[in-house]
């Protein structure tokens, strides 16, 4: 006797396909890229800074949290070849090795901590408060991270002094900071949604 395989199972093999899960992974990391673009492109410019306020950073916790670690990352180091080679993907849609351009960089540390905190979030077992509290300190973690090759580019490429470039690099942005940490802490429980 022959049987026809139900769709269900000719649907659940094409699902577990080699090329089908390459094909998702890469849209899921392009999908990061592009998320990165887009809020990164929501910005206030400094008078006093070369440094803007930007919505990067807050993209950067998202994809991480979202995404995972790995894709987080791969989505930033996507984003930063492409500015790196000119494309037109960072705030007022510029592109170049440019004097933020460390903060670029920053972006794969951030996504990659906010992919670990949505990894400790999924197998905490605590309270909600403890919970939340881990959530919040490590999506602080992951915003601070950004500033260390942040302010290293930003000293090189404009011949600062350290207290300068922690003048225009870091202390304008420490309350924003914070703030996008604490509302990118809500993300956490969409990792354990998509894997």
């Amino acid at each position: 006797m022959v049987t026809k395989p139900s769709s269900t199972s000719a649907a659940g093999s094409l699902a577990h396909s080699p090329a089908l899960a390459h094909v998702r992974e890469a849209g899921l990391i392009l999908a990061g890229t592009l998320a990165l673009t887009l809020i990164g492109q929501i910005s206030i410019p400094l008078p006093f800074t070369p440094v803007p306020i930007t919505l990067g950073t807050f993209a950067a916790l998202g994809v991480g949290a979202v995404l995972g670690s790995r894709r987080g990352a791969l989505s930033a180091l996507l984003l930063g070849a492409l500015a790196a080679v000119g494309a037109p993907v960072l705030a007022g849609w510029s592109g170049g090795t440019i004097v933020t351009f460390g903060y670029v960089v920053g972006y794969v540390l951030i996504a990659v901590i906010a992919g670990r905190a949505a990894a400790v979030w999924s197998r905490h077992s605590g309270s909600a408060t403890t919970r939340v509290a881990t959530g919040v300190a490590l999506m602080l973690l992951a915003s601070a991270s950004v500033y260390a090759p942040g302010l290293i580019w930003l000293k090189v490429a404009t011949g600062a002094s350290w207290s300068t470039a922690l003048d225009l690099g870091l202390v304008p942005f420490i309350v924003g900071d914070v703030l996008k940490s604490v509302v990118a802490t809500g993300l956490l429980p969409v990792r354990s949604r998509l894997r």
